[in-house]
């Protein structure tokens, strides 16, 4: 059995949290009118499962067994829970959860690029000033989703977003579209660890620093509280002071708190639930994610890449094939390893059944995607190449009615046939469902206005 500390090892939680949560939580008093009366919120968080790299759909789900030899999955289409749903046949646990499913088959933008991919389908927006590869996010970004989400939603013990168990980056950079942007550091969510690779500090930590323990931070807060008191007698430093001390009070309820801790310790599920998620990085963050937004976080973005043996960064489902830290092998074995298919078959279809379980699967939205999806043409090395032009997504819960494929792709499921969607419709359908609304206002730290989304919710998905 892995004890708390074991758990956070595995998870990459090696940050450490600082005195400057205060700073990262202060924020001017903004106007939040971005719940939509309208809107359908029955879902009260979100579990986004990000599949960086880009999996293919023809090999996941949209098989399409009729396509010619050269295009066709080397795996076959299996049926499902639901009579007329095929999908990939290394999936057959998720295929008894179908009924619980919306296979979007439809999802659809215009770049092959990894970064432009992944800062339009976690933004909704297409940045033009991204510099390939090395995209270093900054604060010109527009927010990732979860930082949207938490400029609508007070936090509680823990942030309103995290990120587990890395944010998406490699060889020294953070992808732009993975935080809080223009918005500012106090929306950033909650990250673990800076990826692989980067020498850069987690957004937030929750652990206190080397030396530190609860009563040593209580006598610091109660010397800065004194030292507040006597700053506000002065009228000239009054608005240096003003609106700093609820989030100081925030800050010091997530360093302090034993509930925001007890969110980390996979030691308190069975053992029996453990095995069931899968004892891997994978399984364990989709427990955590679940354990997260039971602990009061409104969006958990599960980050899916493979740290290799030689410590190089590998985004698993980008199968070209013949990735050298991967052992050269061919992309349709790198899918049957044990960091592709096999532990997503088995952490989400546990992940639906526990949510179901526990009567969580309601009030939580379940979305997994990529940054785009994979070319009809197998290549030379068994692998197939970047695609925009169609990915299929998969939601579930949240509001989300199940059994249903939304769109169609053609024959070689190059292109969208019918219904497409593009990356800032399926953030809408997000907001939508957890009760924001698309054209509700962001204000930058310059106190700019930004909307929120410029697309439109999937409605036809709800039910």
């Amino acid at each position: 059995m892995l004890h708390r500390r074991d758990a956070m090892i595995r998870l990459g939680q090696v940050a450490l949290g600082t005195l400057t949560l205060p700073k990262l939580l202060a924020a001017r008093e903004s106007s939040r009118t971005g719940r939509s009366a309208s809107a359908r919120a029955s879902a009260q968080s979100c579990i986004l499962v990000y599949l960086w790299g880009g999996p293919p759909q023809h090999d996941t789900f949209d098989p399409k067994p009729d396509a010619p030899d050269g295009i066709r999955s080397q795996f076959s289409p299996i049926s499902t829970a639901v009579p007329g749903i095929n999908i990939c046949d290394q999936l057959p646990q998720i295929a008894k959860k179908t009924d619980k499913m919306a296979i979007i088959r439809s999802f659809t933008h215009p770049s092959n690029q990894h970064e432009v991919g992944v800062y339009h389908t976690l933004t909704g927006k297409v940045n033009n000033a991204l510099v390939v590869p090395r995209n270093q996010r900054n604060r010109r970004d527009f927010p990732t989703m979860g930082s949207t989400v938490s400029y609508f939603h007070e936090p509680g013990d823990l942030p309103a977003s995290a990120t587990i168990p890395r944010p998406i980056g490699h060889d020294g950079v953070i992808y732009s579209g993975t935080y809080a942007g223009f918005l500012g550091p106090q929306y950033d969510p909650l990250e673990l660890q800076a990826p692989a690779e980067v020498q850069e500090r987690a957004a937030h930590g929750l652990e206190l620093p080397a030396g530190w323990d609860a009563h040593c931070l209580q006598s610091r807060v109660g010397l800065l509280k004194t030292l507040e008191q006597h700053d506000r007698l002065n009228q000239d430093h009054a608005h240096r002071v003003q609106g700093l001390g609820q989030f100081r009070e925030q800050a010091f309820r997530m360093l302090t708190s034993s509930a925001a801790k007890d969110a980390f310790d996979l030691s308190k599920e069975p053992d029996k639930l453990r095995d069931r998620y899968g004892r891997n990085e994978y399984g364990e963050c989709f427990l955590l994610a679940r354990r997260l937004i039971e602990a009061g976080v409104r969006l958990v973005t599960f980050v899916w890449y493979y740290v290799c043996k030689d410590g190089n960064v590998a985004n698993v489902w980008d199968n070209h094939g013949g990735t050298g830290s991967l052992g050269g092998i061919t992309g349709y074995q790198m899918l049957k390893e044990n960091y592709c298919l096999p532990p997503l078959d088995q952490g989400y279809s546990a992940l639906l059944e526990d949510l179901a379980d526990r009567q969580r699967l309601d009030d939580t939205l379940v979305a997994m995607l990529g940054e785009f999806g994979r070319t009809p043409k197998i290549n030379a090395t068994a692998g197939r190449d970047h695609w925009g032009a169609c990915q299929s997504v998969v939601l579930a819960g949240g509001g989300i009615r199940g059994g249903q494929v939304y769109g169609a792709s053609d024959k070689t499921a190059a292109y969208p046939t019918d219904r497409p969607v593009r990356p800032e419709d399926l953030i809408a359908t997000v907001y939508h469902a957890l009760g924001i609304s698309s054209d509700a206002t962001l204000y930058d730290q310059q106190n700019r206005p930004h909307r929120a989304c410029e697309g439109e919710p999937v409605l036809e998905l709800f039910g």
